[in-house]
Parts: C-alpha cells; structure tokens; sequence
C-alpha cells in the first residue's frame, strides 16, 4: 500500500529528479550561491508563484532582509536561473556540428536532450516558469530559445533540400522535436536505467526518424 501512494505521490510531482544541479561554469559561491540553489529546488517543486520570498529565506536559513541585500525581488532570482538554463542549453545547440544534415541533426538533437536530462531541475524551471518573468527579464532567453530554434529549423531545411529528409512541415517538425526532448527532464532520474547519452542518443534517432532521413 505504502509503495502505490508513493508512486502515486510521485506522478503528481512535476519532475521526478531531485538532484539540484548547475553547470560547472555557474560560480555562485556563499549566500548568493545557495539562494540560487534553493530557488531552483523550490521553483522546480512548487512553480514560481507558489514559493515565496519567505519559503526561500526560511530554505537557506536567512532572514529575508538578506535575501534581499542579493536579490532585491524574487523575480530576478527567477531571471538568474532562467538566464543559465538557456545560456546552457543554447551553447550546447551551437557548439553542435556535423558534416551533413543527417549528422548535424543527430548532434543538435542530442545537446538538446542531454540539457535537459543532465539538468533536469534547471531546465523545468527555464522552460516552465519563463512566462513569469517580465518582458524585459525575459528577452535574454527569448532570444536565445529562438536561436536554437533557428538551428535546428535551417538544418531541416538544407536536409529537405538536399534530398535526405522527407517531411511536410519543416516548422511543426522543428516544434515536435523541441517538445519531445523538453519533457525528458520532467521524468528523467538516474534511478532509470538509461543514462542520459543513452536517452539522448535514442532521441536523436526519433528526430531522423521523425524528419524522414533517408539512407
């Protein structure tokens, strides 16, 4: 009985990680630091609007007058992991290469799942809670999520172009694809016995499969 509330427990969270991670390239260190750590654990469990300043004080054992001498609202805690979740994601579509539109598809493909099963708690709250940030806070990320789709949306095009992909809709393909790696890191943990090259690897394949690659 105890083990079926908890699975269903577990179905009702939003992400099933509870692994609170940032890139290595992310140097926050002290009060900052943790602040931003335990905004991202409590963002990704409760949403934005459902974590107060309280919550996230009381969270990192602080007084909210130190909270905020960091972080003058909590929005720009929210910009700040906003603002990494994209910047990772975004340099690891770019640094994505290949010699053809089938390889650079498979490689784009798996840096885009990849972020999102290394970093799964990250890019629940990039992805899921962007809408709560102001016009201005949010432009950054805007900009770079567009970017990426652009990527991705160009190689589609060449591989139509050349020949090797066969699809109707090179936009909706594009939307398909984003979607589907996106939600890896709502039911991703290292309990499952995939690792995330693995998933990541499988996925591309999908995206192929997906775009109609031929040979």
């Amino acid at each position: 009985m105890t083990n079926d509330r908890s699975a269903v427990l577990d179905a009702q969270r939003r992400i099933l990680s509870e692994d609170v991670r940032l890139p290595p390239s992310v140097l926050l260190e002290g009060t900052r630091g943790r602040i931003v750590r335990e905004a991202l654990r409590l963002f990704a469990e409760k949403g934005f609007a459902g974590t107060s300043i309280r919550d996230l004080a009381q969270a990192c054992e602080i007084r909210s007058a130190t909270l905020y001498a960091h972080f003058p609202a909590k929005e720009q805690v929210l910009a700040e992991l906003v603002g990494i979740g994209h910047e990772q994601h975004h340099a690891g579509l770019a640094a994505a290469g290949g010699d053809d539109p089938v390889s650079r598809l498979r490689n784009i493909v798996t840096a885009h799942v990849l972020t999102h099963a290394e970093y799964p708690l990250l890019a629940v709250v990039a992805n899921n809670e962007l809408h709560a940030l102001s016009p201005e806070e949010a432009a950054p990320a805007l900009l770079l999520r567009a970017d990426g789709r652009r990527l991705i949306s160009e190689i589609l095009n060449e591989g139509i172009a050349e020949g090797v992909f066969d699809l109707p809709d090179a936009f909706l393909a594009v939307t398909a694809i984003s979607g589907m790696g996106m939600r890896v890191a709502n039911w991703y943990t290292p309990d499952l016995p995939y690792t995330p090259e693995e998933i990541a690897g499988t996925y591309a394949e999908f995206a192929l499969r997906l775009a109609g690659a031929r040979g």
